[in-house]
């Protein structure tokens, strides 16, 4: 049954955004290229968006038993996975340029969820997506999600096979997270010898 549910837009950054009961963000190790959600951490998931900077419309809905799957074509096929919760509200952030923003409105109360006290709790998370345009790109994609939530034990993730392209493209990510930063930074020799006012 649904227990309770928060709609609101979502200014998305560059990278999707990431959901789930920590508020401890940070980048990614891995990015889930080919599905559109994959763990961040245990507490929290990465999810991948069509729309890169425009607005998503996000639906979350906690429920106390499974959820009957949303029948229809304009939903793409739905994506599980199972998050520990550390934390009883849920928390949203845009994955920005170099950045993470907290993205749960200031006008949308906290969406909590009831846990037990041993902090053994488990939650399913299945998600759907629908974007209007389906080719990625800037601005507003006619994108919406709806994330239902409720307590069940860890089980198996539920995603789409991918391709050799999206094992590639998280590849590349995963070696790029790893690399040190001071492998980014490059020293520059000075070249330019200005000439001389001669007197």
């Amino acid at each position: 049954m649904l227990v309770r549910a928060s709609s609101f837009t979502v200014d998305l950054g560059e990278g999707g955004y990431l959901i789930g009961f920590t508020d401890d963000y940070e980048y990614p190790k891995e990015m889930p290229f080919g599905w559109r959600c994959g763990p961040a951490t245990d507490a929290g998931a990465v999810v991948l968006t069509t729309t890169d900077t425009g607005p998503l419309q996000l639906t979350v809905q906690v429920h106390d038993t499974p959820p009957a799957p949303e029948t229809g074509a304009e939903w793409e096929p739905a994506e599980e996975i199972s998050l520990q919760a550390d934390l009883p509200a849920l928390y949203v952030a845009t994955l920005e340029q170099g950045d993470i923003l907290d993205a749960w409105p200031d006008d949308e109360p906290p969406l909590e969820f009831p846990l037990s006290t041993d902090g053994s709790d488990w939650v399913r998370m299945r998600l759907y997506c629908h974007a209007d345009d389906p080719e990625p790109g800037i601005g507003d994609h006619g994108e919406r999600h709806l994330v239902q939530l409720w307590p069940a034990p860890h089980t198996p993730p539920i995603h789409p096979d991918i391709t050799e392209a999206d094992r590639q493209a998280r590849a590349d990510y995963a070696a790029d997270m790893a690399m040190p930063v001071e492998d980014y930074s490059t020293a520059y020799t000075d070249t330019y010898h200005g000439e001389q006012d001669g007197h």
